[in-house]
């Protein structure tokens, strides 16, 4: 990877809990590889009254304190406290970060990480543009701001429209962890480099895809905000649907941001949208109740601490629709993810047509051939083929095997966490693993009529299923002529044997 610039990174919600577990460790990751400028810097920036000596202490306590490189590492690190909703508090930040700029020799490059409430999306761009902070003459002037982008269609319009009325759209980066993902990354290099998927991947060859991403753990202590927001509006509309996009895109012309971005929004355009009186069927919903896993009671979803005892709010998905386009003209797309399910994965499942003369298929007892690509994004990263072998012996008995690649084979490569890319390229400026202002609303568009029927039409039910369970009954057969795949912790699992 190449090394990013020198600049200022300025994190609003600096005392909170996602730069705590993900923004520091990420930078203290590119600090050991190198790959931050000799003069780079961070200015934590929040509510919490500390001086620099001070948070640098509280960064120690969640680092390895064994490493050698830590020391030099908090040095980068300052802090200043202010009411980042007060925008006279941000004359001080404009002169704290000017000083820093003069005295640590940096140039006059700033990203502003908003790791804050989502309240705050508007008003620190705009008090930031109070003092021309999001303006510069000589550098750059970056925005990165993480999900909900929105939790409606109108409000994520009305976010938009906010935002860039103080940043460019080519300074802001909408950040999406599930796209820093190696595997994801991985997809556009799957597709566009082999020659032997390229030609197979359109409607002529494949029978249906399917999207799964499923969690073993519940709501845990989060069952006040989670009850507001519910598995469509938290996994559906933003990482699945961009994850979607990279599956289902056209080639783009270059590989940049806004070749394979224009593609991605070429795919949600063509979504067909899910009518009214078909969302009963073709949008299961479900709550996991109570149950026991290994001998241990799980409490059901309204029994949560935060949760209403008569929540209607999803904890799983599922749904089928379709891309209307050419290539995937009339093949069926689905998507499952849910809370409380037997293990945590995340992967894309390509299911081939069968062949189209079923000569091994006659005798009693022979099995069919499973042609399938699955590309796991998580844990246990990498991808299986799975086809029709004969088994030894006489006669042509067929047994379905697996070929498989694991990241974890590439021992001379370290795999980074998505974080780390993520931060790395918009200090590079490559917004390509960013969502764009156009495709979160065209997203938001699609999934909008969902939500409101759900809400405008009480008959339509919200099953429950028990928790450690693959979802309710009818999501468990939506998956036409075909069984979802039911997927295990350890990529390469046999028909005997499975980690969950």
């Amino acid at each position: 990877m190449k090394k990013a610039q020198s600049l200022i990174l300025v994190i609003f919600g600096a005392s909170g809990d996602l730069t705590r577990r993900k923004l520091i460790p990420a930078l203290y990751d590119l600090h050991k590889q190198s790959l931050l400028s000799d003069t780079f810097a961070v200015l934590g920036v929040s509510r919490t009254d500390m001086d620099d000596d001070a948070f640098r202490d509280h960064v120690r306590d969640f680092l390895p304190k064994e490493d050698a490189g830590l020391d030099l590492f908090l040095k980068r690190l300052y802090y200043l406290s202010i009411n980042t909703s007060d925008v006279n508090d941000y004359s001080h930040l404009r002169n704290r970060l000017e000083r820093m700029r003069h005295e640590l020799n940096i140039d006059d490059n700033y990203i502003f990480y908003l790791s804050t409430p989502p309240i705050l999306y508007e008003v620190i761009p705009s008090n930031l543009a109070a003092v021309n902070l999001n303006r510069s003459i000589k550098g750059y002037r970056r925005l990165i701001v993480e999900k909900p982008f929105g939790t409606t269609l109108e409000s994520a319009k009305i976010l938009n429209q906010n935002l860039l009325k103080y940043f460019k759209e080519n300074q802001i980066y909408r950040i999406d962890h599930y796209l820093g993902k190696e595997t994801v990354q991985n997809l556009l290099v799957t597709r566009f480099s082999n020659a032997f998927f390229e030609p197979i991947w359109n409607r002529n060859y494949i029978h249906h895809v399917e999207i799964s991403a499923a969690e073993s753990l519940g709501v845990e202590k989060r069952g006040g905000y989670y009850d507001n927001s519910g598995a469509m509006r938290d996994m559906v509309q933003n990482h699945l649907l961009q994850l979607l996009g990279l599956v289902a895109m056209e080639p783009p012309v270059v590989i940049d941001a806004d070749s394979i971005r224009d593609e991605v929004m070429k795919v949600f355009r063509s979504l067909t949208p899910i009518k009214e009186t078909e969302i009963a069927q073709r949008v299961i919903r479900g709550q996991y109740i109570e149950s026991q896993i290994k001998g241990e009671t799980i409490k059901g979803y309204r029994q949560e601490e935060g949760v209403p005892s008569d929540s209607r709010t999803e904890t799983f998905v599922a749904m089928k629709f379709f891309i209307d386009n050419w290539r995937w003209g009339g093949v069926p797309f689905y998507i499952r993810t849910g809370k409380r399910l037997p293990t945590n994965v995340t992967e894309v499942v390509i299911r081939f047509k069968p062949t189209p003369h079923h000569l091994f298929h006659r005798n009693e007892g022979i099995t069919k051939a499973e042609n399938m690509l699955v590309i796991r994004i998580q844990p246990d990263e990498g991808i299986v083929m799975r086809f029709g072998m004969k088994v030894p012996g006489a006669g042509f008995n067929v047994q379905n095997v697996g070929m498989d690649f694991h990241y974890s084979d590439l021992l001379h490569n370290r795999l980074p966490t998505a974080y780390e890319r993520l931060l790395l390229d918009c200090m590079q400026g490559d917004a390509t693993l960013y969502a764009r202002g156009d495709a979160v609303e065209s997203a938001w568009s699609f999934i909008q009529p969902i939500l409101n029927a759900w809400e405008n039409n009480p008959g339509i039910p919200v099953y429950g299923y028990p928790a450690g369970s693959w979802g309710p009954e009818p999501a468990l057969h939506m998956v036409e002529e075909y069984d979802w795949r039911f997927p295990c912790k350890n990529l390469s699992s046999n028909d005997n044997y499975c980690e969950l």
